[in-house]
């Protein structure tokens, strides 16, 4: 029997050895790494969150695993709300080494007596461990995170772990620590939450989806009282504090980002390559978050005293030129129906520029031997568009004559700028556009044609704003900068004017003076600090534009409308003007100005204003600037005739039509000559037979119905034979 006893007693004991060491074998076996940091920073980075200069944050992201972005060390904590958090989630936090095996054995009797799982008895330390290594909730999952929160505390001090704690504690909608949730709860930052706030952090944890007080914060009362009750026993609240938590009802408030720069974000997201956000989780970017705060407040009121001019959006971008980073990048507007159109971005939506690009033509026409002295026509001018003529004209319908460059380019006049990118060449013009980063401008340049000089393609407030930056620096361009990354800014520069040309066209953009024909002496444009501006308006007011530079900001501003409406006679000078005025106001607000830059290159000659030849004391003169060589004679110097002349007007296939309203022998079409050298002498040909002599490119030809054909004979003075064009077909109806 005693044999019996003892063989059972054996067995027994070595099942039990054997079934220990089974135990202890999976538990070190399934027993995980410990962390070597608590730094959850490392973890796995889905979307790196975007800063402004001064690491203001400019988004707010919460797909990552850990809460990468709002971590605060432990001494930023209100003390306070660590000791909520313990006395309701751990009491003897600072007692026990990772297990409190008291608070397990009377949760065990508790769920035992009620037949359900009432307490988990779950230390901070073993949530932490839980968050590190996450696992089916089963006992075998508690056995081994008690093991793992033992470890855990050998390896980590209690101030580690209850930091890392409060930073990574999971809340609803993806918020984790106290801080996204102090935020998302409550709209504020730690140091400003009150005690029920405090108290409802510490409580929330426990059932976030069942306890969130933007959907039930009556839920929140009874469990906030009994943890203040817990903690005025610990002494750790005054008796006045729970007083006053049993009058007050929770309070919750949504929080939402002060600055708006969602489109600058996407645009970030959109344009960096992936390897360079991949290794961080946070990007510092070149925006100013309350130079933009600033830049909102002007947009949105300035575009709501234009909604009576039925404008309802409008854009901003602002850029530092000395160092070409991005400073401001500001949407603003509803759609007419009142709907925000937040999806689309007007800085980078190509749009027709007016007459904003007609500074970059002037400086190629310098660049080419031009001076801003030099005499551009402003008379009457048509050009054949299909089977009939398109005539240009100036905003005001006046022709001034020839007129200086000066003049041309300030008051923006239409006809100089079309003689001009026929001197310039359109496929030169087009060229020297997508040197300065205007690549919207892709089709081929018949597509644009001369209208190019006024702007009848489409670009982006980006690239206009980064053509001009070229101006404002020298003629040097230099991508824009958005990312503050010194390896980044190592990029290549391309000289694309020289700094005498970008000079000239500083000085006349900023000259009142050279706009008071079309502008007047007193406008919007007149500003206390010297800046060089240019507007522009597209056709039928659809886009209104306001560009300007100063010695060290380079503004864009456009209004009208994202869905390609009209507006109601908006220009540019009416419209952003004003918007461009106060951004600058703003910019030179508290900083040394200095006047634009003027190279020691140039030199100021008098000239004479009807002749644009130097000045021989016999005639009215201003003075201009010249680059080094391209000084006018005193008298006019023969110029050689390169280019053969054809028939301008009419064009082969024109189709005119006479007007019913006016006796037929009173109706007469304009016969223009191009490419005529001066002392010629040009007889006209209608029908094989002659027409007149004039000594001018143009002759008035009586109108008749049918189809007739044009040529001339052109005769320059010294030669023995004439030149003659080609014939052209055209009809009269």
């Amino acid at each position: 029997m005693r044999r019996k006893t003892a063989i059972t007693v054996l067995i027994t004991g070595g099942l039990l050895l054997t079934a220990a060491g089974v135990l202890a074998w999976k538990t070190v076996n399934d027993l995980r790494p410990p962390p070597t940091s608590l730094d959850f920073e490392t973890g796995n980075i889905r979307k790196v969150q975007i800063l402004d200069r001064n690491h203001i944050p400019l988004t707010v992201t919460y797909q990552n695993r850990w809460n990468i972005h709002d971590n605060v060390p432990l001494h930023e904590i209100p003390p306070l709300l660590q000791q909520a958090f313990v006395t309701s989630e751990d009491k003897r936090f600072y007692q026990h080494h990772g297990v409190d095996w008291r608070a397990r054995l009377k949760a065990l009797f508790q769920n035992i007596r009620s037949f359900r799982a009432e307490r988990g008895a779950s230390t901070i330390t073993e949530q932490v461990v839980r968050m590190w290594n996450p696992r089916p909730r089963t006992l075998w999952s508690r056995w081994l995170e008690g093991f793992e929160a033992a470890r855990l505390e050998k390896d980590f001090s209690k101030g580690q772990i209850l930091e890392c704690y409060l930073n990574q504690v999971p809340y609803a909608a993806q918020r984790r620590g106290v801080v996204q949730a102090a935020r998302y709860y409550f709209d504020r930052d730690l140091e400003t939450l009150s005690h029920q706030e405090i108290l409802a952090l510490a409580i929330m944890v426990r059932a976030p989806g069942r306890l969130d007080p933007h959907k039930n914060p009556d839920r929140l009362k009874k469990p906030i009282l009994h943890l203040a009750r817990k903690m005025l026993k610990e002494k750790r609240i005054p008796q006045a504090v729970l007083n006053h938590l049993q009058s007050m009802p929770l309070q919750s408030r949504k929080a939402s980002l002060t600055i708006r720069a969602e489109h600058f974000v996407h645009h970030i997201y959109s344009t960096t390559p992936p390897y360079h956000l991949a290794p961080l989780n946070r990007v510092r970017t070149t925006l100013s978050a309350p130079l933009q705060q600033k830049l909102q407040a002007i947009l949105d009121q300035r575009l709501g005293d234009l909604k009576r001019k039925d404008v309802h959006n409008g854009a901003i971008l602002v850029v530092d030129h000395e160092k070409n980073e991005v400073l401001a990048w500001v949407n603003g507007g509803k759609s007419k129906n009142g709907v925000m159109e937040s999806w689309i971005d007007a800085v980078t939506t190509p749009r027709q520029p007016g007459s904003t690009l007609k500074p970059f033509l002037y400086a190629m026409a310098l660049e080419k031997g031009w001076t801003a002295a030099t005499r551009v026509d402003d008379l009457p001018l048509a050009a054949p568009v299909g089977r009939g003529l398109h005539t240009y004209h100036n905003y005001s319908r006046i022709h001034y004559g020839p007129l200086p460059l000066r003049l041309a380019l300030g008051n923006s006049l239409n006809i100089p700028a079309v003689r001009t990118i026929q001197f310039v060449g359109v496929d030169g013009f087009l060229n020297g556009l997508r040197r300065l980063g205007i690549h919207s401008l892709h089709q081929h340049p018949d597509h644009y044609g001369e209208g190019l000089a006024l702007g009848n393609g489409e670009i982006t407030l980006l690239e206009l704003v980064g053509a001009y930056t070229v101006l404002a620096s020298k003629g040097i361009y230099r991508p824009l900068i958005t990312i503050l990354d010194e390896e980044r800014r190592k990029q290549k520069t391309d000289p694309v004017f020289t700094p005498e040309t970008t000079s000239i066209i500083g000085n006349i953009l900023s000259d009142p003076g050279a706009r008071k024909l079309e502008f007047g002496q007193g406008s919007l444009l007149r500003f206390p600090v010297q800046t060089a501006i240019k507007t522009g308006t597209s056709s039928d007011y659809r886009d209104a534009w306001a560009v300007g530079y100063n010695d060290r900001f380079t503004v864009g501003v456009w209004v009208g409308n994202l869905d390609h409406r009209a507006t109601l006679g908006v220009t540019g000078a009416t419209g952003p003007a004003l918007i461009l005025r106060s951004v600058f106001a703003e910019l030179n607000r508290n900083r040394q100005t200095r006047p634009l830059y003027v190279s020691s290159q140039l030199t100021k000659r008098d000239i004479c204003r009807e002749t644009g030849l130097s000045a021989d004391g016999q005639c009215i003169t201003f003075s201009e600037w010249f680059a080094p060589g391209t000084e006018p004679e005193s008298r006019p110097t023969p110029q050689p005739f390169h280019r053969r002349p054809y028939l301008q007007r009419p064009s082969h296939g024109l189709q005119l039509a006479m007007d019913p309203r006016i006796p037929d022998d009173h109706e007469a079409f304009q016969f223009q000559m191009a490419n005529l050298p001066e002392d010629s002498t040009v007889n006209w040909y209608v029908d094989g037979k002659h027409a007149a002599t004039t000594l001018s490119r143009n002759f008035l030809w009586s109108l008749s119905k049918g189809p007739h054909r044009a040529m001339a004979k052109v005769w320059i003075s010294g030669t023995n034979a004439p030149m003659e064009t080609d014939w052209v077909n055209f009809m009269v109806k």
